[in-house]
C-alpha cells in the first residue's frame, strides 16, 4: 500500500509540473486567470510609478551637479548607445516637473517612486560640498507630491553613480561604503522628515555584473567572477550600514521604513522528473536569493549553495581565497534583518536548464552557476529583446519570497512593457492587467504585497537602449522644446483601476 501512495504522489508531482509547463506554452496571449475569493485590492493597497533621475532629469551639468558614471560613459562612448543618445535633456524633469506632476495627479497614484541623483546633491560625493540648489529642486518635489497627497518613495542610488568615485575603483573599493553611509546620513536628516519610504539601492545585479563583469555598463570594468561579486558584497554592506544608521539616528522621531530593491525573474523548468524544484531553487539562489537571502534570511549570510560553488571553484582555480568570501560574524549581525520590505522588479521569467559543461568565462556568473536559460518562442515578446510577457512569474516569484523569507513586506518597485511609444498601446494594458492579476491573485494566497509600481511614468532614456525602447504611460515628445508628455491609452486603464481598486 505504501508503495502505491508513493507511485501516486510522484504522478501527482509529474502531472502538476507538466500543467504548470503546459500553461507556460500556451501561447502568445499575456494574460492570467483569476484566482480566490474577491476581485477587489485591499483598500491600503497602494498604486504607484517610477523613474530615475539620470533617465529623466536632464541638466546634467547645471547648477552645481557633478558628472556621474552615465555622463562621463555615454559622452565617451555614444557608439554604445542604441541611437547614440544620453541623459544630458532626456525629459527636462529638472525643469519640467510641474509637467511631470499634472500627469501624475492624472494618473492619481497613491505614491511616485524616484531617484535623487547622488552627484547632483554631493558633486564631489561626500559631504564637503552640499548644492544647495539640489536640495531645493528636491525639496520643491516633495512638498509638490505631499501637497498632492502623493507620497514621495526615494531611491538613493539608481546606477549613477558619482564620477568622483571611480577614481578609489568604485563599488570594488570598501570605502564606498562609508561613502554611502555619509550620503544617506545626509538624505535621512535634509529629508526624511517628510519622506518614510526610503529604498537604498536599485537592482545592484543589474549595475554590478555589467559595470564590473562584462563591462556592458559603466565604469566598463572586465572582471567577471571578481570585481562583480566585489561590488554586490560592499552594495550589501552599504546598504546594511544605512539601515543601521537610520533606526538608531532617525526611526524613531522620523518613523520611516527602509528597504531594497532587486531585481528577479522566476524560474521553470519544463523537465517533471524529481529534482527539477533543485534547478529552480538554485535559479534563484544565483539571481534573487544572492542579496536577499543574507537580509531577509535565517542564515544572514550568503546562500549556502552559491558560496560551496564559489569556494569550490575558486580552490580549483588555483586561488588560496574564496572570490566570494562569506560574511563574518561582524557584518551578519549587521546585514541580517537590515530591511524593513524587499522591493521586487520583476519582469520577465525563464526556462532554467543545467549547463554541462558549465558555460562563461573561467571564472564568472554563469560559470558559477552552471545554468542556462530559454524562452518559449510563442511568449508574446516586447520591444526589448529580453522581456516576455509571463505573468505567472510574478505570482511565483511573490509565493517564494513568503516562503522562503518569513513572508515579509513586499514593494513591487518597478514592473512594465516596452514598445514602439504607440499612443494606442494594447499590448502595454494586456500587460498591466495580466500582472495586477498576478498580484491580486498572490495577495488572495497570503502574499504581504502592499505597492505596485509601474515603470514608468515616462518615455524615458533607457540605458544602453537609449530612446529606442519605451516604457512610458505617457509619451514623451523627445524632439519638442516643450517636451510634452501625452497620455497612452495605458494611463487611462492604470487611472480606472487605481480609482476602482478592482481589474476590468
Amino acid at each position: 500500500m505504501r508503495e502505491q501512495h508513493v507511485l501516486l504522489l510522484c504522478l501527482f508531482v509529474s502531472y502538476a509540473s507538466i500543467i504548470k509547463s503546459s500553461y507556460l506554452h500556451e501561447g502568445d496571449e499575456c494574460k492570467l486567470e483569476h484566482k480566490g475569493n474577491y476581485s477587489k485590492f485591499p483598500e491600503d493597497f497602494s498604486f504607484g510609478v517610477s523613474t530615475a533621475a539620470y533617465q529623466v532629469e536632464g541638466a546634467w551639468n547645471e547648477d552645481g551637479k557633478g558628472p556621474s558614471i552615465w555622463d562621463t560613459y555615454t559622452h565617451l562612448h555614444p557608439e554604445r548607445i542604441a541611437d547614440h543618445s544620453n541623459g544630458d535633456e532626456a525629459a527636462e524633469s529638472y525643469h519640467r516637473f510641474a509637467q511631470d506632476l499634472v500627469a501624475l495627479k492624472e494618473l492619481k497614484v497613491n505614491f511616485y517612486r524616484f531617484s535623487i541623483s547622488w552627484p547632483r546633491v554631493l558633486p564631489r560625493a561626500d559631504t564637503r560640498v552640499q548644492n544647495q540648489k539640489a536640495i531645493d529642486y528636491y525639496n520643491m518635489m516633495i512638498d509638490k507630491l505631499l501637497e498632492n497627497n502623493i507620497e514621495p518613495m526615494v531611491t538613493m542610488f539608481h546606477y549613477d553613480m558619482p564620477e568622483e568615485l571611480t577614481k578609489f575603483g568604485g563599488f570594488t573599493n570598501n570605502i564606498v561604503i562609508k561613502y554611502f553611509r555619509y550620503y544617506a546620513d545626509f538624505l535621512f536628516k535634509t529629508f526624511g522628515d517628510r519622506v518614510k519610504k526610503w529604498i537604498t539601492f536599485n537592482e545592484p545585479f543589474d549595475y554590478c555584473v555589467p559595470g564590473y563583469g562584462n563591462a556592458d555598463f559603466p565604469p566598463m570594468i572586465h572582471a567577471p567572477g571578481v570585481a562583480d561579486y566585489l561590488c554586490l558584497d560592499n552594495t550589501l554592506k552599504a546598504h546594511a550600514s544605512a539601515y543601521r544608521l537610520y533606526k538608531a539616528k532617525y526611526s524613531n522621531y522620523q518613523k520611516g521604513k527602509v528597504g531594497i530593491t532587486i531585481s528577479s525573474r522566476f524560474y521553470y523548468t519544463n523537465n517533471p522528473d524529481f529534482g527539477s524544484e533543485d534547478i529552480v531553487d538554485r535559479a534563484m539562489q544565483y539571481s534573487l536569493g544572492w542579496l536577499a537571502h543574507p537580509i531577509f534570511g535565517e542564515s544572514g549570510n550568503y546562500p549556502f549553495t552559491v558560496i560551496e560553488d564559489i569556494t569550490s571553484n575558486s580552490m580549483k582555480e588555483g586561488l588560496a581565497w574564496s572570490r566570494l568570501r562569506p560574511l563574518n560574524l561582524y557584518w551578519s549581525k549587521i546585514v541580517r534583518g537590515s530591511g524593513d520590505f524587499l522591493g521586487l522588479n520583476y519582469y520577465s521569467s525563464r526556462f532554467v536548464h543545467m549547463a554541462e559543461p558549465p558555460g562563461g568565462e573561467i571564472p564568472s556568473w554563469e560559470h558559477d552557476s552552471r545554468l542556462k536559460y530559454s524562452v518559449d518562442k510563442r511568449w508574446k515578446r516586447a520591444k526589448s529583446d529580453w522581456l516576455y510577457c509571463v505573468p505567472q512569474g510574478l505570482e511565483d516569484i511573490l509565493k517564494w519570497i513568503r516562503d522562503n523569507y518569513n513572508n515579509i513586506e513586499v514593494y513591487i518597485t518597478e514592473n512594465g512593457w516596452s514598445d514602439e511609444g504607440e499612443l494606442d498601446d494594447t499590448d502595454r494594458i494586456d500587460y498591466l492587467k495580466s500582472h495586477l492579476q498576478a498580484v491580486l491573485n498572490a495577495i488572495n494566497d497570503g502574499c504581504n504585497v502592499t505597492h505596485y509600481t509601474h515603470w514608468s511614468l515616462i518615455d524615458n532614456f533607457e540605458w544602453n537602449r537609449g530612446y529606442t525602447e519605451k516604457f512610458g504611460l505617457y509619451y514623451l515628445n523627445v524632439t519638442s522644446k516643450n517636451k510634452e508628455r501625452v497620455a497612452k491609452n495605458s494611463a487611462s486603464y492604470y487611472r480606472s483601476v487605481i480609482e476602482s481598486r478592482k481589474l476590468s
